[in-house]
């Protein structure tokens, strides 16, 4: 019997779990605390390994027309102002070579239609009160308008960001600190010297100042970083508005020659570093920003929450499918969701700590960066980003496109070995090839949920597998060998082997909980 799955919050992390684990065969059941969906966006960046794991669940084209996906950007170093693009990047492995600038409620706005359009509707104003594991199941307490209601579902997933209720329920820790840097958010009208779209980008003594031409309630949405004020304001929360004036004063010590002509909206958000100490708990588990906390930093907040997603979902569903009485939970399938996300976490925390500590940070080594080493630098910039290749290397490390999982208990080398390609736990890249008397992408290819078999053109026809409705098999005819590759519902390869053994690709299947 198929177990029914809670999602607890429907940001961009619950969203695309719900849809990923539903587009599984899951049963799925979304409940969200805000009575409304309507909220101001504090993301606005959509990487390309984000766009790829969307792409088999229908998303991608509806996000592309939200988004601008040939961002250019006015580089402000001191006295010197360096144009920089990020359209059509020099990433041949991808479908998306390229930045996307689009704003969190738009993305949001996205996946809950999709999931509305599959008969699922966000439960609003519906908040979860309590949750705890019992044998077979966990067992959740719900309060809406409606009155009190106590549930029981096969898994809950805790969506519900930094002071996330499963995670309080779980007892996990929660480990990090606050940043002595605050984030100040406007929507505003500006009068200046402000070139076209373009959005500007001011490197300072006293931080960083981001302007794009993506305001909800304005034309022009502001990012500011400043020194933390002395106020408690909730680390990751809309905290209190800040006046025009101050406002003002941020935009005059960056340096930016513009005037605000009217503030429709503001809000100062305390930033932390931190990660669960856990990402799973029994039936119970975490993701997004319940699991981990972010600087703003490279953009990572929405794109690793999605990416959590994407990863868990089917797993969820596979696992919810089975047969499965008693206290029993399927171990390395529910286990490697922990062994291959928080790692990842930990990686992108590193990175988003120092890229922010260069940024924001007033100490006088990176003040003296941004207001005396950089603007030197500036007249290598365009050489620097005229080198394609240099680019997509930092392109591609933010896009967390190489980010692998073969450490992972759902990664498994075949016997014989198969040459060359991409490894087990690797993402696959794209790339053109030759498939069922076609030409085509590979990422055509998975552009569908499931797991997705790829027979090598002298490899037998796997005619004794027990398919399920989740297993798709393409016989690729521009590659040679008698092997294949069998890639999971993310994009990650899961096992591949040098014959089309069939005894082994069931043996992983099974284990996957793709089987039958």
């Amino acid at each position: 019997m198929n177990q029914p799955i809670l999602v607890a919050g429907a940001g961009p992390a619950g969203l695309a779990l719900a849809l990923q684990a539903h587009a599984h065969g899951a049963v799925v059941r979304i409940v969200d605390r805000r009575p409304e969906a309507v909220r101001p966006s504090r993301a606005l960046i959509l990487h390309a390994r984000t766009l790829e794991v969307l792409r088999p669940l229908g998303v991608t084209r509806a996000l592309l027309d939200r988004a601008d996906i040939a961002p250019a950007a006015d580089l402000r170093l001191g006295s010197r102002v360096v144009r920089v693009t990020f359209g059509d990047l020099a990433l041949p492995d991808t479908a998306f070579p390229h930045l996307s600038l689009i704003r969190q409620m738009d993305v949001e706005r996205v996946l809950a239609q999709a999931l509305a359009d599959r008969g699922v509707e966000v439960e609003r104003g519906t908040e979860l009160i309590s949750v705890r594991e019992e044998p077979g199941g966990v067992r959740a307490v719900l309060r809406s308008p409606a009155g009190s209601e106590e549930a029981r579902f096969g898994f809950a997933a805790g969506c519900d960001g930094p002071a996330s209720t499963v995670r309080a329920q779980t007892g996990l820790g929660w480990t990090g600190r606050l940043y002595p840097a605050e984030i100040v958010l406007a929507d505003a009208e500006l009068d200046g010297d402000l070139a076209g779209d373009a959005a500007q980008v001011v490197a300072g003594r006293a931080g960083l100042l981001f302007a794009f031409r993506l305001g909800e309630r304005a034309t022009w949405r502001l990012l500011g970083t400043r020194p933390a004020a002395s106020e408690r304001v909730m680390p990751g929360s809309f905290g209190p508005a800040v006046s025009a004036t101050d406002l003002q004063a941020l935009i005059d010590a960056a340096g930016l020659d513009a005037r605000v002509t009217e503030l429709v909206w503001s809000a100062r958000v305390r930033v932390q570093r931190r990660v669960a100490d856990r990402f799973r708990r029994g039936r119970l588990f975490l993701a997004g920003e319940a699991a981990h906390a972010y600087s703003p930093a490279t953009g990572q907040g929405m794109n690793a929450a999605i990416q959590d997603a994407a990863n868990l979902g089917w797993k969820l569903a596979f696992a919810a499918a089975r047969s499965c009485p008693g206290a029993c939970a399927p171990g390395p399938l529910l286990d490697s969701y922990d062994l291959e996300r928080r790692p990842a976490a930990r990686q992108l925390l590193a990175m988003t700590n120092l890229a922010f500590w260069a940024e924001a940070a007033t100490g006088p080594v990176p003040s003296a960066f941004r207001a005396r080493l950089a603007p030197l630098a500036a007249p290598l910039l365009p050489a620097l980003a005229g080198q394609p290749r240099l680019v997509a290397a930092g392109i591609r490390l933010v896009s967390q496109l190489g980010v692998s999982y073969r450490g992972s208990p759902l990664s498994a080398e075949g016997t014989p070995r198969r040459r060359g390609g991409p490894r087990a736990g690797d993402r696959l890249p794209d790339r053109l090839v030759c498939a069922d008397g076609r030409s085509v992408r590979l990422h055509d290819l998975l552009a569908r949920p499931g797991v997705h078999i790829l027979l090598d053109r002298g490899a037998a026809w796997p005619g004794d597998l027990a398919l399920s409705r989740f297993v798709h098999v393409h016989r690729l005819t521009s590659v040679p060998g008698r092997g294949l590759v069998a890639v999971r519902p993310d994009g990650y390869v899961g096992f591949r082997s040098g014959t089309a053994d069939i005894r082994q690709l069931t043996a992983w299947l099974t284990r996957i909980g793709a089987t039958g």
